[in-house]
């Protein structure tokens, strides 16, 4: 699949990425002691979460589905052809190269689990989350727990086209060689992944 224009990509960023207030969202003013020492507590607390739409929970399980290994057409679905993923490895400007990853999981993980979710934010064209997902990697088959706030962004017809992925308080600063590596891993993992080529 071809690659996106670099300035159209940035287009995409620049109209749709959300740069969250992770400690305004995610604080807990009930139990500061389960804050990390940046004031954010990543842990979701399930019976916290905020009421969302059905269509709204439909993309929060396509979602939380494709961390779980679903390499499924049906969940990638819920992306635009032009979207953007953005994590602490990865930077993706299509839903191609978003499906190298998601179809990347069953082939490195022998299990990835969504434990729980948590609802922190939810507006007609933004939906944030607080996820908690268990890994286990092949070979090693040792489960690691990973904490994390999730940001979804949706156009107008209810698609994603940003998904950030934040694993501390700190956000992506698309610079350096750290943007280059994430870069060059959101163009070149579905070589070995091989999603379909009509997503």
């Amino acid at each position: 699949m071809p690659s996106q224009d670099p300035s159209h990509a940035q287009a995409l960023q620049d109209q749709y990425e959300i740069r969250p207030d992770p400690v305004a969202l995610t604080h807990n003013e009930d139990d500061p002691s389960q804050n990390a020492e940046s004031g954010v507590d990543y842990e979701p607390y399930p019976e916290k979460s905020i009421p969302i739409s059905a269509e709204h929970e439909k993309i929060v399980k396509a979602i939380t589905s494709l961390y779980s290994g679903s390499a499924s057409k049906e969940d990638m679905e819920v992306y635009a052809h032009d979207a953007i993923y953005d994590d602490p490895w990865s930077y993706c400007d299509t839903r191609y190269k978003i499906a190298g990853q998601w179809y990347g999981i069953p082939k490195i993980m022998a299990s990835s689990k969504t434990l729980a979710t948590e609802i922190v934010s939810d507006k007609p064209t933004e939906i944030i989350y607080k996820q908690k997902q268990e890994y286990k990697p092949r070979p090693l088959y040792v489960s690691k727990a990973v904490n994390s706030l999730v940001t979804l962004t949706l156009d107008g017809e209810g698609k994603v086209r940003y998904h950030k992925d934040q694993w501390n308080e700190k956000d992506y600063s698309h610079s350096g060689l750290g943007k280059v590596m994430k870069e060059l891993n959101g163009d070149h993992l579905t070589k070995i992944t091989q999603p379909p080529k009509d997503l």
